[in-house]
C-alpha cells in the first residue's frame, strides 16, 4: 500500500514540474506578428478603392484620376515570389489595361467594364491565390 502512495506521489510531482515547464516556455515564446506583402496591401488597396469606384458608377459620377500606384503590380513583392509567372504578368497587364479604360473616357466607365475589370481579377486568381475570388466577386455590378 505503502509503494501505491509513493507511486502516486512521484506522478503528481512529476505531472507538476511538466505543467511549470510548459508555462516557462510559452511565457518565453515570443509572439510573431503577420506582417502582409507590398502584394497583399497593393492588393487590399485595389479591392477599397474599387468599392468606391463601384458605388461611383452607380451613381453616375465622375471617378476621377486612375490611380498610378497600381502600376506597382508590376513590381511589388509578393507573399511568394514563385507566383510571379509569365501567366501573372499578363493577367497584371489585362488588369491595368481593363482599370485605365475606365479613367480613360467617362463612356467606357460603364457596369459593363467596371464588370470586365473585375472578372479579370477573378480570372488571374483562379491560377494561384483562389482564397479572395468570393470576395472579388462582390465588386460585380449586377
Amino acid at each position: 500500500m505503502k509503494k501505491i502512495g509513493l507511486i502516486i506521489s512521484l506522478c503528481f510531482i512529476g505531472f507538476s514540474c511538466n505543467t511549470s515547464k510548459k508555462e516557462e516556455i510559452v511565457k518565453n515564446a515570443e509572439l510573431v506578428m503577420y506582417k502582409p506583402s507590398e502584394m497583399a496591401l497593393l492588393m487590399n488597396e485595389m479591392y477599397q478603392f474599387n468599392e468606391k469606384t463601384k458605388e461611383k458608377i452607380i451613381k453616375n459620377e465622375d471617378l476621377g484620376e486612375f490611380p498610378a500606384n497600381f502600376l506597382n503590380i508590376h513590381s511589388a513583392i509578393l507573399t511568394d515570389p514563385t507566383v510571379r509567372t509569365s501567366n501573372f504578368e499578363a493577367f497584371s497587364k489585362g488588369f491595368i489595361t481593363n482599370q485605365q479604360m475606365l479613367f480613360s473616357d467617362p463612356s467606357k466607365a460603364t457596369k459593363e467594364q467596371f464588370n470586365v475589370m473585375v472578372n479579370s481579377c477573378v480570372a488571374c486568381h483562379k491560377t494561384t491565390c483562389i482564397g479572395p475570388i468570393p470576395k472579388i466577386k462582390k465588386l460585380l455590378i449586377p
